[in-house]
């Protein structure tokens, strides 16, 4: 009798390794023809704006870039269906981290085709979500007290699981705190928690959220330095919390504010918070969902050095899958957290395959490979403002024109105006390269590059892209 399973039988199997590696050889050959920015193809243009526009009447609004990929790219290029290629320097916030057309997410992909199962969930699940779930944990109880993780679908449906862990654990507390300008995603209850009006325009608040003031270089120094600051946000912090005793399930943190404006704290600021937390038993709830493996550390809180602090976690985005993490004492009782999909298999195989890269590549640390893109990127953006010191007034509130840490990159043209920053990103995208903006007033230009697959000798390329853009938009 066979001591192997057929599911495992078909992993091992030489015909389907060497099919793969087939269609790997073909993507890569196709591939090789994505070399440089390019406009569309003058046959597709009109066919593809027709597609776009089919796009933009079945979701009821337009697209805000005129953006349908062909289904090929090679790095950080990217082919639309209209044949042009341009540079993804935004990644889809996440979706597209290791590049495009990347072997090793294809190959993963490949290995999930051959599995019988699309989505894993709770009551039924293949190994892949277990593995994916390990791996977290193992990454994460190195600075941590993190022991367990709940997968799901979306970073949205992770911030749900985190706060529902957090408020049995508080019951009866049902407030939260939050920091000013955090984004939480846009189910109904996170958007109530996230500070961004616009997301809740007509629904009504579900969660009464006390907020906190961000790290603000500007006013500690109008304070009177970092400890003077962060003694009135301490003070602030223990108004809440004795206005409201015994009422504050949690308090969410992006360590780094990704919507908000990729606003980056100093340790003490962050630490002082979480010790005021700890002294009054409230959880620190760690929202990694932007932030995470894009550090000099793959988890900010590693970054930063305060992994002790905290409770419970979520990760989504550039890993495919998504998560809630905690520790031993906010392990939820049974029943609280379930549904039907925790993700599908190429999420997971996927996920793997991230994680794995990161592990193995130096990336982290202050001279990794992710440190290294932050400061080619910082290098040119400091080039181009020297060239044009007009497009670069002072910011309101924000002294760091170029900003950010490892692979969340920010550039601050036009004062941070939104209406400027908006139409900059829409004439960079005309010329080819994708990048977002992000900011609740200042505004600023974002960047989420794929570095893995980016060389550190293409930031040139790319920059010249960006100038190109600017001047429009300075025009």
């Amino acid at each position: 009798m066979s001591k192997s399973t057929i599911g495992a039988e078909l992993r091992q199997s030489e015909v389907i390794s060497q099919a793969f590696e087939t269609i790997l050889n073909e993507i890569d050959a196709k591939t090789a023809n994505i070399t440089e920015v390019r406009g569309p193809q003058e046959g597709l243009k009109v066919e593809y704006e027709a597609l776009v526009d089919a796009a933009g009447q079945v979701r009821g609004r337009p697209l805000l870039y005129r953006f349908l990929g062909s289904g090929a790219g090679r790095g950080p290029l990217v082919e639309l269906a209209d044949g042009s290629v341009k540079y993804d320097l935004v990644g889809g916030i996440g979706v597209h981290f290791l590049g495009h057309n990347n072997p090793v997410v294809t190959r993963a992909q490949l290995e999930a085709a051959i599995e019988d199962t699309t989505k894993h969930g709770n009551l039924q699940s293949g190994t892949d979500h277990y593995e994916f779930s390990k791996r977290l944990v193992k990454h994460a109880s190195k600075g941590s007290k993190l022991r367990h993780a709940f997968c799901t679908v979306a970073g949205t449906m992770a911030n749900e699981f985190a706060l529902k862990v957090c408020m049995q654990k508080r019951a009866p507390a049902t407030r939260v705190l939050a920091f000013e300008h955090c984004f939480m995603g846009r189910s109904l209850t996170m958007t109530s928690i996230g500070d961004s009006a616009a997301a809740r325009d007509g629904v009504p608040i579900t969660v009464p959220v006390d907020y906190m003031p961000f790290w603000n270089a500007e006013l500690a120094e109008k304070a009177g330095g970092q400890t003077a600051y962060i003694d009135e946000c301490v003070a602030k912090l223990e108004d809440h919390i004795h206005r409201y005793p015994d009422q504050h399930a949690c308090f969410v943190m992006e360590l780094i504010q990704g919507e908000g404006g990729f606003n980056v704290p100093p340790k003490a600021f962050l630490e002082e918070l979480m010790k005021t937390c700890k002294r009054h038993g409230i959880p620190v709830w760690d929202d990694e969902i932007q932030a995470f493996g894009r550090t000099t550390e793959m988890f900010a809180y590693d970054h930063f050095g305060l992994g002790e602090y905290v409770d419970v976690f979520c990760v989504g985005k550039m890993t495919q899958a998504c998560a809630a993490m905690w520790t031993e004492e906010m392990n939820p009782r049974p029943g609280l957290l379930s549904g039907t999909f925790t993700g599908s298999t190429a999420d997971f195989k996927v996920g793997n395959a991230i994680l794995d890269w990161l592990d193995s590549n130096d990336c982290y640390g202050e001279s990794g490979l992710f440190a290294q893109h932050h400061k080619a990127f910082s290098e040119q953006a400091n080039a181009l403002i020297a060239r044009h010191p007009d497009w670069f007034p002072k910011v309101p509130t924000s002294p760091d024109i170029v900003g950010g840490v490892g692979g969340m990159m920010r550039l601050s043209p036009f004062g941070g105006v939104k209406e400027k920053i908006v139409a900059a990103c829409k004439a960079m995208y005309d010329e080819g390269a994708i990048t977002f903006w992000c900011g609740h007033g200042p505004y600023h230009l974002r960047l989420l590059p794929p570095m893995p697959a980016m060389s550190l000798d293409e930031w040139p390329k790319a920059f010249e892209v960006i100038e190109r853009g600017l001047a429009r938009a300075a025009g």
